[in-house]
């Protein structure tokens, strides 16, 4: 496989047994608490409500970054509709 794959061995299972960084860590954190929210709440939050519940955690992100993660997760927040009788 490391022939096809045109690398070394030891670089491949180096590779391979690698810690992962902080930053895959801490986007895993963020997006393991982005689900919890979004099923917290009946999956009607959307991107704007999960950010500021994150912010209010100490989280520093922005709703773009949030709303590319749930993207990722495949989460819709479900729309509301009103029901109005008439008059």
């Amino acid at each position: 496989m490391c022939k096809v794959l045109e690398v070394s061995r030891s670089g491949y299972y180096k590779w391979r047994s690698a810690e992962p960084s902080e930053t895959e860590r801490k986007r895993k954190e963020i997006k393991e608490r982005i689900v919890y929210h979004f099923y917290d709440n009946e999956q009607r939050y959307g991107s704007p409500k999960i950010t500021q519940k994150l912010l209010s955690e100490g989280y520093s992100i922005v709703e773009r970054t949030v709303s590319k993660y749930m993207q990722e997760l495949n989460l819709r927040s479900c729309v509301s509709t009103s029901t109005h009788t008439g008059k």
